[in-house]
């Protein structure tokens, strides 16, 4: 079933997915926090930067999780994979204790016309309904 996801992203990753040059996005996290087990190919995902708007569409071609990772497997993750994540090693050193990672592979990226939401939490990635949306399913309608 396809679902919706809202993600937050820090320059220069959001540019960088936008320009096709990081094709994975990366969510490693020391519990089970979403998108773990909420996200599976096909699904859309509103792409925001941090503090700023909602500026691109992407769809999930791929997604494969990990459970109960080490500082070791995490570096054999960064070898394999950092060509695609593009993630700074400061990235990977501050998510070296994680003990959950999604990777999801990235297609149909779309710039859009900049849409304002209003999210005012810490969550850096929300799955979308009905209930929570922040207008967007109403905003993005073709």
């Amino acid at each position: 079933m396809e679902r919706a996801h809202l993600v937050i992203l820090k320059q220069p990753y959001l540019d960088a997915i936008i320009e096709g040059r990081k094709t994975v996005e990366a969510r490693l996290t020391k519990t089970k926090h979403p998108p773990f087990g909420q996200i599976e190919a096909g699904d859309k995902l509103f792409i925001k930067l941090a503090s700023g708007p909602v500026c691109a569409i992407a769809t999930v071609q791929k997604v494969t999780q990990f459970e109960e990772l080490s500082p070791i497997k995490i570096e054999q993750l960064k070898n394999q994979y950092n060509n695609l994540i593009l993630g700074a090693d400061e990235y990977w050193e501050s998510r070296r204790d994680c003990k959950y990672g999604v990777l999801a592979w990235l297609g149909n990226i779309e710039r859009i016309e900049p849409v304002y939401i209003d999210k005012r939490d810490w969550r850096a990635w929300v799955v979308l309904g009905e209930k929570e949306n922040f207008g967007l399913f109403e905003a993005l309608k073709p």
